[in-house]
């Protein structure tokens, strides 16, 4: 037997008779394998949440359900044309007043981060407001804006998306501006520029897919977001485009339809499940489309 090396895994043969290493070979394999089973456990249990989606929302889709409203109980078929219309005003409202937000704030955070009390308090509460329930923020919202005026409203629904979406957008802005090459900065500085157009039109534009992908990201959290609505937008049966009174969103309408006890809701619980879940991976697949753009070294 030849003392050089083990034809497969490269080590010595001293070392395979030693007992310490057949030890920590031993807890490796039994390590490699449960993390197999536990990633085969959870592929199979999303494997087959999304199979039954699939199966039983492909039957409810078709034209009547993009193009009819919600139907009363124990009526026609149905559509969700008021609840499509009304989350697209909703998530729409929510991401214009997001976005600006969310990237403004990112900017200081990457700018003035290390030298700024303000900017670590402001990095602490996107912290918190990043694992934050979204009950309680439409709780929040409820108190200060809906207990108000007395209402439940497009707006107010819309501020709870966005307060949802501000931390997710500024995380990513931050992390983002944090990979520009510092040498890429100081170039800019060396031609004279201040630091307002450093950070706007140098490192922001170095890493703009990477800041998109941020909002798409924000938008893909909103888009199936129940509990805030509850308490904010709530629901309505009727097709109304009007931001000042509760307006129908898909989220709300599919937790009551699936909970119904109507053969003519529940099919469109399914229908509106599987739209919200095509609608969340097309704005999963398009960040990491954009994501893979190359920030300039």
């Amino acid at each position: 037997m030849k003392n050089s090396l083990q034809a497969d895994a490269g080590v010595p043969v001293s070392q395979q008779v030693n007992p310490v290493y057949r030890k920590r070979l031993l807890v490796h394999r039994i390590g490699m394998v449960l993390s197999f089973l536990a990633m085969a456990m959870g592929l199979a249990v999303l494997a087959w949440i999304l199979m039954t989606l699939v199966i039983k929302g492909f039957g409810a889709l078709n034209m009547g359900i993009l193009t009819q409203n919600t139907p009363a109980p124990g009526s026609g078929p149905g559509g969700l044309l008021n609840p499509i219309v009304g989350s697209l005003m909703l998530v729409g409202l929510a991401t214009v007043i997001s976005t600006p937000i969310g990237i403004l704030a990112g900017i200081y955070l990457a700018e003035y981060g290390e030298e700024s009390k303000l900017a670590q308090v402001t990095r602490f509460v996107t912290d918190i407001m990043l694992s934050a329930p979204s009950i309680v923020i439409g709780l929040f919202v409820y108190a200060i804006y809906v207990a108000k005026v007395g209402h439940f409203s497009g707006w107010a629904g819309s501020f709870a998306l966005s307060l949802i979406a501000v931390p997710v957008v500024v995380r990513t802005t931050d992390n983002m501006l944090k990979l520009v090459p510092g040498n890429l900065r100081e170039a800019a500085f060396a031609l004279g520029a201040p630091r307002w157009k450093v950070a706007l039109l140098v490192r922001l534009r170095a890493v703009k897919a990477g800041v998109v992908t941020g909002v798409l990201l924000a938008v893909a959290r909103i888009a199936g977001e129940t509990a805030p609505l509850l308490f904010t937008a709530l629901n309505n049966q009727f097709f109304s485009t009007s931001m000042n009174k509760p307006i129908a969103n898909l989220p709300v309408v599919i937790s009551q339809f699936a909970m119904s006890p109507f053969d003519n809701w529940v099919p469109l619980a399914w229908g509106g499940a599987l739209l919200i879940t095509f609608s969340v991976l097309a704005l999963n697949i398009a960040s990491r489309s954009l994501f893979s753009q190359k920030i300039p070294g």
